[in-house]
């Protein structure tokens, strides 16, 4: 069971998204917009992922994205009527990890959501040392807690940053290119702009200060590495 924070201006969606979830056996916090959200989350800080409308009034979804990626890596879905690549763009750099469009069948919401859930108990890619551990320099990842530390101190990441820094440490120096790193991530399923990735280096940068402008390298016309 996880607690799943739920805001939508639409009573109807948000039942229905509430009766999918009760029925997985989570625990719903239901919020009809953006503000509401932002102080349910802020006093309830063991929620363990978001669903977010876009278009809500006052705080809309990508607005209330960016104010919980300042003091949260909770994994955050997006869900929206709109289902441009440009829209989705926005998520993702935004700070979202998936994206939903109405409308959709409750069994991918409920599929999507657990992909989520479970991300800390995901297998361990091939090559990975039997503790659990990938060390480059100062920085430390715990591949079973999907958790970052940077001279012994967490790093407060979201799932998308700790899949990308993990991904440059794995390739030991080697340059990745976004579709790369994009494939890594989410297979061939993503349809939006790969770079986006852009927009999560410089967010890794800014949260890991000197360490990460030194060490995450960028390849101009070729891609990202870490400095070796």
């Amino acid at each position: 069971m996880a607690k799943i924070l739920v805001a939508d201006d639409e009573e109807l969606i948000r039942k229905l998204i509430s009766d999918c979830l009760l029925k997985d056996g989570h625990q719903i916090f239901l919020c009809e917009n953006g503000a509401d959200a932002l102080s349910t989350f802020k006093a309830n800080r063991d929620i363990a992922l978001c669903l977010l409308d876009i278009m809500m009034p006052g705080i809309d979804g990508w607005e209330l994205t960016k104010k919980i990626r300042e003091i949260s890596g909770v994994p955050i879905m997006l869900v929206s009527a709109r289902s441009q690549d440009f829209d989705k763009i926005l998520g993702f750099e935004s700070g979202a990890d998936d994206y939903v469009t109405k409308p959709f069948s409750l069994s991918e919401l409920s599929d999507k959501i657990n992909t989520l859930l479970k991300r800390g108990a995901v297998k361990k890619p091939t090559g990975l040392p039997d503790n659990g551990e990938l060390i480059f320099k100062e920085l430390r990842l715990d591949t079973n807690s999907h958790q970052a530390f940077l001279y012994g101190k967490p790093i407060d990441l979201t799932p998308r940053e700790y899949e990308i820094l993990k991904i440059l440490v794995i390739a030991d120096g080697n340059i990745l290119d976004r579709i790369s790193i994009v494939q890594k991530i989410v297979g061939d399923k993503f349809l939006g702009d790969e770079r986006t990735i852009d927009s999560h280096i410089v967010r890794l940068r800014s949260k890991t200060g000197n360490w990460g402008t030194e060490n995450i390298i960028t390849v101009y016309g070729e891609g990202y590495k870490l400095n070796v």
